[in-house]
């Protein structure tokens, strides 16, 4: 399953040559030039990496990563910076960055700590039938889960297509409008409500605590996020 990668760099030429290197690596990448284009298209879900300049305009990468932490999107998040002061990289890292890279940089170094943080991210395999977490086996083939509790239970083509959606982009939130495509349409309202009682019983079902969800969880105006 190939892997996407947003690029949030200012320097059109600089974006565009991480882009076309990426690509040759096998990966998909888009290029964004600004902070809050940047946190729009990260809230729409899908994005497995997100490399980040620093020198943003709108918002700068240190506040589109704040911003992006303080929702719950726990994408791997690599800063490029032109400062090289330690003050810069401990604020990254403060901010829960994954990496930071000083520019000037090695495009092959570059490279190579992508690959390193998307390998401690693994993706689930194309096609996966089978999912297990905090005590549940899901057999999405079948459409049925064995519960924490040891109870089994037949899932709804609804519930099954949701959960497999979700756990394809493990620990990322995906858009509440990406969601409700998924499952119903693009001609679905995103105010569907269907949504909403599909991951209350995706809850009931998974969660030892339902009120206080580990691993299933609504972020609040943008979307859904599981959490294995």
């Amino acid at each position: 399953m190939s892997r996407w990668i947003l690029v949030a760099e200012d320097e059109r030429t600089l974006g565009e040559m991480l882009c076309d290197n990426l690509t040759l690596e096998s990966y998909h990448a888009e290029h964004v030039f600004t902070g809050p284009r940047a946190l729009d298209r990260m809230a729409k879900g899908g994005i497995d990496l997100l490399i980040l300049d620093v020198m943003l305009p709108g918002l700068d990468g240190f506040e589109v990563l704040k911003q992006l932490r303080a929702r719950g999107d726990q994408t791997p998040v690599l800063i490029l910076s032109a400062r090289s002061a330690d003050q810069d990289r401990i604020r990254g890292l403060e901010l829960q960055a994954d990496d930071y890279l000083t520019k000037p940089f090695n495009l092959r170094e570059l490279l190579l700590r992508v690959d390193g943080l998307l390998r401690r991210r693994p993706a689930p395999a194309a096609g996966s039938d089978r999912l297990a977490f905090g005590g549940n086996e899901v057999d999405f083939r079948a459409m049925r889960a064995r519960c924490h509790d040891g109870t089994e239970t037949e899932l709804t083509v609804t519930e099954t297509k949701l959960l497999k959606l979700l756990a394809g982009h493990a620990g990322a939130v995906v858009a509440r409008r990406t969601a409700v495509e998924h499952l119903f349409g693009s001609a679905a309202p995103t105010t569907v409500r269907t949504l909403d009682n599909v991951m209350l019983r995706l809850r009931k079902l998974f969660e030892r605590d339902p009120a206080a969800p580990r691993h299933l969880h609504t972020v609040r105006g943008i979307g859904c996020r599981f959490d294995p």
